[in-house]
C-alpha cells in the first residue's frame, strides 16, 4: 500500500495522529489553495472555488473535528470522480 493510500486510510479512520502538513496535502491534491493567516494567528484558511472554506488551526495533534471536514472533502471529491467516469 502506498504512502498516499496510508494517509487516504488514516483520515477515513479518524486518526488522532494527523499532522497539519499531512491534511494541508490533501486539502492541496483536491484543489484548495491555502492562505496563510494574518498577524499572528495559527488558524490557515482553505479555499476552494465553488465550495465552502475550511479554517483549520496549526496545532499538534489535529483535532478530530478538523480530520471529519478533511474526510468529508475527500469523499466527495471521490464521488465527484466516480460520477464522473
Amino acid at each position: 500500500m502506498s504512502k498516499w493510500n496510508k494517509l487516504i486510510e488514516r483520515i477515513y479512520n479518524l486518526s488522532k495522529d494527523l499532522r497539519f502538513d499531512e491534511l494541508r496535502k490533501v486539502l492541496e491534491s483536491c484543489g484548495y489553495v491555502m492562505n496563510s493567516p494574518r498577524t499572528g494567528s495559527s488558524h490557515y484558511t482553505f479555499r476552494k472555488r465553488g465550495c465552502q472554506p475550511i479554517t483549520i488551526p496549526k496545532h499538534e495533534p489535529i483535532k478530530k473535528v478538523y480530520v471529519e471536514m478533511v474526510r468529508q472533502i475527500v469523499e466527495s471529491e471521490a464521488k465527484k470522480n466516480e460520477d464522473a467516469e
